[in-house]
């Protein structure tokens, strides 16, 4: 099947695999899946325009909601943090968006960007050190016990967590732009930061990210969109087709996933993570080193 919008000639039967796989294992930690592909789309796929982006989030918008009614429909969406984080990242999508499209067109340069990116991530989420788990701990839900411009806290298994609302808005618009030159809306980048530097368990950040994940990704599929008219030497749309096949199989994967979650112990999805995350930085090094 071809793909015009990207250039690229596939079976349809590709896309929603790969999407479902991606987006079984990483769910469960809260990220979309839509990191890894757009490696996919690069090096597999070969579709190395900045469309990629734009279809990453249109991913995200199809896939995303599979994960959230899993996490909602077992009480283990912190909804006042998945509206912060969105708040926060949202504006900051529009600019990320524009870096990409101005500064970050070719691939060689994207694949250095986005390697730092993954690189800083997984860094970040080797320093976690996992907290025992307190004796008769609670419910296995989460109860929001404070919302305040001040900040956030909630219990989760017989513990309070709690997240300053002024310094997540401040990392989330940072995340946002970032995450919007790299089209995967911010989600792979807040979730292992809520739990490397907020300290909040894997277990309840997963429907978080996943829900302002979607938000943002809205977002950033409507601007390309908009802005695709003043970059005609370049493919900014989103290629609608290929998003749908992503989508489909993401939204399965997604559901699958957050209800496999559960299941899994925090560390094992934080390593799991942590691996995926350090081999793609690796890989988009490795890439830009070939094209010099």
């Amino acid at each position: 099947m071809f793909f015009p919008a990207s250039g690229i000639e596939v079976s349809p039967f590709v896309p929603p695999l790969a999407a479902f796989v991606v987006a079984f294992f990483s769910s469960m930690g809260g990220i979309s899946g839509a990191f890894l592909l757009l490696p996919f789309q690069l090096s597999v796929l070969g579709c190395s325009s900045v469309s990629a982006s734009a279809t990453n989030h249109c991913f995200n918008v199809f896939a995303s909601p599979g994960g959230v009614i899993r996490y909602a429909m077992e009480k283990r969406m912190v909804w006042p943090l998945a509206l912060l984080v969105a708040a926060g990242t949202l504006p900051g999508v529009f600019a990320g968006a524009m870096v990409r499209v101005t500064f970050l067109p070719d691939p060689g340069t994207f694949r250095l960007f986005a390697g730092a990116v993954l690189l800083y991530i997984g860094s970040r989420l080797l320093k976690v050190k996992e907290k025992p788990k307190a004796k008769g701990a609670g419910a296995f839900q989460v109860e929001v016990t404070e919302r305040s411009l001040r900040r956030i806290s909630y219990t989760f298994e017989g513990e309070t967590y709690t997240c300053p609302v002024p310094a997540l808005l401040m990392v989330s618009f940072l995340i946002g732009i970032v995450g919007g030159a790299y089209g995967i809306g911010g989600g792979a980048i807040i979730g292992p930061l809520l739990i490397s530097f907020f300290r909040l368990p894997v277990h309840t950040i997963g429907g978080v990210t996943l829900a302002s994940t979607f938000l943002t990704s809205v977002a950033g599929v409507v601007f390309y969109s908009l802005i695709a008219p003043f970059y005609p030497e370049q493919a900014v749309s989103p290629d609608w087709m290929l998003a749908f096949l992503f989508g489909a199989g993401g939204f399965a994967g997604m559901y699958a996933g957050a209800r496999f979650q559960k299941h899994m112990p925090a560390g094992l999805i934080r390593r799991g993570l942590c691996f995926v995350i350090l081999a793609t930085a690796v890989s988009y090094f490795a890439a830009f080193a070939a094209s010099l």
